[in-house]
């Protein structure tokens, strides 16, 4: 995991991909697959070695995300207790300028791991350059990247990334036109959690926010097969981060 700066990608006009990306021995997927949080990967750094000597760690900083105090915890134990990380110090403040992120509960971390874990270096191999921080959930990381190469090309390459890491990779979303640069709406969507995310995108679909209303709050909550009184925290929620200036 890596990143790319944003001024470097804002002005990209060739291929832009999502990625719905699993590969093994990957201590975020392990740990977002068994908790309720999930995470964002912003920057590696390498740890340095007096030898000048390739380091056999690097050190990363990481967003954990969730909508309580309890699931972030958990998150961080859950990073904690992996074969596949070293040491985590989190931050007691924000590193650098703030980040937007999902959730209600926020908190940053560093984490020490292999090197030779990263799929990041592989990606770049092929061809595709990172271009926002990578987020990591349930179980899976959603890649946003740029490919260097012909479109016709993206197919050869994403086989060649599966060969070389053993990963599984599909492609969510992928646009060539302009610059690809997310709407504001889209900028508001990704600080949802995921469970906020699929309330609001349900309530609007059946209607909900129409006059007259197409669909009731106990509807909605016996859709989703919660109380209403869950449906509505989390429809709250997503709805204040929306309306937010």
């Amino acid at each position: 995991m890596s990143s790319l700066e944003a001024n470097e990608a804002d002005g990209w006009s060739g291929t832009r991909l999502t990625l719905d990306l699993w590969h093994p021995n990957c201590w975020a997927i392990e740990a977002t697959s068994r908790t309720d949080g999930g995470v964002l990967a912003h920057a590696i750094y390498n740890s340095p070695k007096t030898n000048g000597e390739t380091p056999n760690t690097v050190n990363g900083l990481f967003t954990a995300f969730a909508d309580t105090n309890e699931e972030v915890e958990a998150l961080l134990d859950a990073i904690r207790a992996s074969e596949h990380s070293g040491d985590l110090m989190e931050l007691q403040q924000r590193f650098g300028r703030a980040r937007d992120a999902p959730g209600n509960v926020v908190r940053e971390f560093f984490v020490e791991y292999d090197p030779t874990d990263m799929v990041c270096p592989t990606l770049l191999e092929n061809g595709f350059v990172h271009s926002a921080p990578v987020r990591i959930e349930d179980g899976h990381e959603e890649w946003q990247v740029c490919f260097v190469g012909e479109r016709t090309g993206i197919r050869e390459s994403l086989d060649a990334v599966r060969e070389a890491s053993g990963a599984e990779v599909s492609i969510e979303s992928m646009s060539s036109s302009g610059t690809g640069q997310k709407t504001a709406r889209e900028h508001r969507l990704d600080t949802l959690t995921t469970t906020q995310r699929e309330v609001y995108e349900h309530a609007r679909e059946q209607g909900y926010y129409e006059w007259p209303r197409g669909t009731s709050t106990r509807e909605l909550a016996d859709d989703l097969d919660v109380s209403k009184t869950t449906m509505l925290e989390h429809l709250r929620k997503a709805e204040s981060k929306l309306l937010d200036p």
